[in-house]
């Protein structure tokens, strides 16, 4: 079934193909009206996603044509929250948050991605703009989550979130940025300020272009089941402590 002129034209205006030498090529599509609710906080955020697109010479009709048979329900696609005027004020919180099914959708407490993820969404809307990037394929640091729930296994008999993922023959972390960065630039040209507790996603970012001139740690969601997921990302990840917030790249 072919999708028809009318449609086409409806849609193509919020379409954007992003072109990066030797990448493969992105489709970005947004914004789109998203009113969101959590408990007591509410707001209404632009919500664009894209797509990463095979061969050259994409357009945005080829997409379109593309969607009925292209089973991208059988994937995952990234995402971002965006509020305020994030293309054009002076400073923006930007959160590049790694997908959790547990922590974000079941609100599971054996991390504290949730907690992050909704005070992100406070944090930018108390500042008056900034985006959350959700990012697709970052399910366990990149393990994805079927090679996650076999890690919470492990842990289950005293491994940390490090060595779990090591004995199932992942490096500690596999994500890549890229993507995001590039949407990032389409969506805004001037510096941000990163919403992060991780150093080296803070240099990961910053190899692939993020131009970011300062940083906020934010800690918070503790509980006696993540205490020790908490603390290796602080022994082993890297990541700052909460009585030291100097991140220092």
């Amino acid at each position: 079934m072919k999708i028809t002129n009318q449609i086409k034209n409806l849609l193509i205006d919020k379409m954007k193909i992003l072109k990066t030498p030797g990448k493969d090529d992105l489709c970005l599509v947004g914004p789109v009206n998203l009113p969101v609710k959590q408990g007591e906080f509410s707001a209404v955020f632009q919500w664009y996603t894209w797509l990463q697109l095979e061969g050259e010479d994409n357009g945005k009709e080829d997409v379109l044509e593309s969607l009925s048979h292209a089973n991208l329900a059988f994937g995952q696609q990234s995402s971002v929250l965006v509020y305020g005027d994030f293309e054009k004020a002076e400073n923006a919180l930007v959160r590049m948050h790694s997908i959790c099914h547990t922590g974000d959708i079941f609100g599971s407490q054996r991390c504290d991605c949730g907690y992050q993820l909704h005070q992100s969404m406070e944090m930018i809307v108390e500042a008056g703009n900034g985006a959350i990037f959700y990012l697709a394929d970052h399910e366990g640091r990149g393990i994805g989550l079927f090679s996650k729930s076999l890690a919470y296994l492990l842990q289950q008999e005293g491994y940390d979130t490090v060595e779990a993922n090591n004995a199932l023959g992942f490096e500690d972390d596999t994500r890549s940025y890229e993507g995001a960065i590039t949407v990032l630039k389409a969506l805004r040209d001037q510096p941000v300020t990163l919403i992060t507790n991780n150093p080296k996603k803070l240099s990961a970012l910053k190899e692939h272009g993020l131009t970011a001139n300062n940083h906020i740690p934010l800690w918070g969601g503790l509980t006696d089941t993540n205490s020790f997921y908490l603390d290796t990302k602080i022994k082993k990840s890297g990541h700052i402590p909460q009585e030291d917030p100097t991140l220092i790249v």
